[in-house]
């Protein structure tokens, strides 16, 4: 990973909240030099204290950046990338790499705003603040190999990235990975909830649903099995589990519900990037 950073030239992080401070983290921590990145923040970034600390500029307005970048990541809210985006156009250069990270803005609408040059479209999911995240990403037709291969090496400080071929699967990937979490969340609520209608104390309750849905992922991502295979091995006939199952994998069941919700993600991600 360090060997890949070198190759990232300049970079300057424009939002240093929840998601840029913790792809900065990911890049110092996997050998980037401090020196080579700018944030750019109107907010002073207090989240990032302790890095800027550490030699990383950080500026309150565009005038205070130099220009020139060889990556520009956007990690701005949604909501004022349209303000944002025409202030950055005075620090580009024609081959600046732009790789953004908000939700619901297309590459057509990057480039209305900063002109034709190369952009990557990424969408990370929360998990990224604490390295165990998973980014899916779509390059537009100007981004070069070097180019992909450095926007790989940034986004995939914070955990794997999956390209995909059309701009339109990004909407797929953020009902799947990123509003993901939220579901899983979910499960751990509603498990911890059903323990205590079973009897436990609600604390108790919340523990063994928390340890649980964190222990069975870190098995999926440490095992070779597939789920399927997993959830199998749990399984004992006419077990307790089984008993659990058949209600879940019911015909309105689990599966179902979830392919409903992860369909309705998608769908409202393609109407916020038509809005």
């Amino acid at each position: 990973m360090a060997g890949a950073l070198e190759t990232a030239g300049r970079v300057l992080l424009v939002g240093g909240g929840n998601m840029g401070g913790a792809m900065l983290r990911g890049w110092l921590e996997a050998g980037l030099d401090p020196a080579a990145v700018a944030v750019l923040d109107p907010n002073g970034a207090p989240l990032l204290a302790d890095i800027v600390s550490r030699g990383v500029r950080l500026a309150a307005a565009p005038a205070e950046v130099e220009r020139g970048a060889d990556t520009v990541i956007l990690a701005v809210k949604p909501q004022v990338m349209e303000a944002v985006l025409p202030t950055l156009l005075p620090l580009l250069a024609d081959d600046t790499l732009i790789v953004s990270v908000a939700a619901g803005r297309t590459v057509a609408s990057i480039e209305a705003a900063l002109g034709e040059r190369p952009v990557v479209r990424a969408m990370p999911n929360t998990p990224a603040l604490v390295n165990r995240g998973i980014t899916g990403a779509y390059p537009n037709a100007r981004v070069t190999g070097p180019m992909r291969a450095r926007a790989q090496a940034l986004l995939e400080s914070s955990g794997p990235v999956e390209w995909v071929e059309r701009e339109a699967l990004i909407d797929a990937v953020t009902g799947v990975s990123g509003s993901g979490p939220a579901y899983v969340f979910l499960l751990a609520e509603a498990l911890a909830e059903a323990g205590v209608a079973a009897g436990l104390d609600p604390a108790l309750a919340m523990r063994l649903a928390r340890h649980t849905v964190a222990g069975a992922g870190e098995l999926m991502i440490r095992s070779g099995d597939e789920p399927a295979q997993l959830r199998r091995n749990v399984t004992s006939p006419n077990g307790t589990t089984q008993a659990a199952l058949e209600i879940l994998m019911a015909d309105d069941g689990f599966g179902p519900l979830l392919r409903r919700a992860v369909l309705a993600a998608r769908d409202r991600a393609e109407a916020l990037s038509r809005a």
